[in-house]
């Protein structure tokens, strides 16, 4: 009798029933009917985001849940996340065993399409539907994003202050890896640019990393302004993929009036007129 309790107890979950002329397969899952493949729904043409994977009773391919789609559930009605995705519940949805597919990795990824993605679920979904429209699947190249060539983000404006006062340029740029900030300013006749600061007892550069990730600031400051320091002033960004520049200016003016009049007219640029305001000391 005890061998007999232990067969009965080992039965696989999934089993065969007899059924008069047909052999069904019947899931022993809570919820679960006879298994019947031919009544299964059909998988959308378009492809799933997150990949397939089995119903909750092992019948038919379903959709699973992509990242940020509800997941969990009771028996038969579950849904499961795809591949590196888990099912998050929060403290309100841990009774109705319901939650939200979130991806097990948080940070940033290269495709080898030379993309930037959030995260490698995002990767995942991208390369399934680039492998239902016949190309190549992506696969990750690095943790981070690309490599890419500078951009400019805050270009140098246009100052104007009169002699003996404190001015200064400032320059944003972005780029992966972060790049490097220069200034230049720019020269008429055969010596078009001159580095800075060079030996001028009155110029300083500064610069840092930020505010964002990958991004550099940099500032011209001059103290006191001297005619000779009138002019265009380059700020050049560069790293391993590229370079990129800006050009700003400093003017020179006869009294504090003429700052504002130079304010109401000409550039409007953004950049340009919160320089004019910044530099009036």
């Amino acid at each position: 009798m005890k061998s007999l309790s232990l067969f009965v107890s080992l039965v696989p979950v999934l089993v065969l029933v007899l059924v008069p002329g047909l052999w069904v397969r019947v899931s022993a899952a809570p919820g679960c009917g006879p298994c019947e493949p031919g009544q299964c729904a059909a998988l959308p043409a378009a492809g799933c985001a997150a990949g397939s994977l089995q119903d909750s009773c092992g019948c038919c391919s379903v959709c699973a849940a992509a990242e940020g789609e509800p997941c969990g559930g009771r028996r038969a009605a579950a849904r499961r996340c795809g591949t590196g995705l888990e099912c998050v519940r929060s403290d309100e949805d841990k009774k109705k065993k319901l939650g939200v597919c979130v991806c097990k990795s948080n940070y940033e990824v290269c495709g080898s399409d030379a993309l930037t993605y959030s995260n490698g679920c995002a990767l995942r979904s991208a390369s399934l539907a680039a492998e239902k429209q016949g190309k190549e699947p992506i696969s990750i190249q690095n943790k981070g994003r690309c490599p890419t060539a500078p951009v400019i983000v805050s270009p140098p404006g246009e100052v104007y202050n009169v002699s003996g006062s404190q001015v200064y340029l400032s320059c944003e740029a972005v780029g992966v890896p972060t790049p490097v900030l220069t200034w230049k300013k720019v020269l008429g006749g055969k010596k078009r640019e001159e580095l800075l600061p060079g030996d001028k007892d009155n110029l300083a550069i500064q610069t840092r990393g930020g505010p964002e990730k990958h991004e550099v600031t940099g500032w011209v400051l001059i103290s006191p302004l001297t005619e000779e320091d009138e002019g265009s002033y380059e700020c050049h960004a560069a790293n391993a993929k590229g370079e990129a520049s800006a050009v700003g200016a400093i003017r020179l003016v006869r009294s504090i009036l003429d700052i504002v009049k130079k304010g109401n007219h000409g550039n409007t640029d953004k950049h340009s007129d919160e320089g004019r305001r910044a530099v009036i000391s």
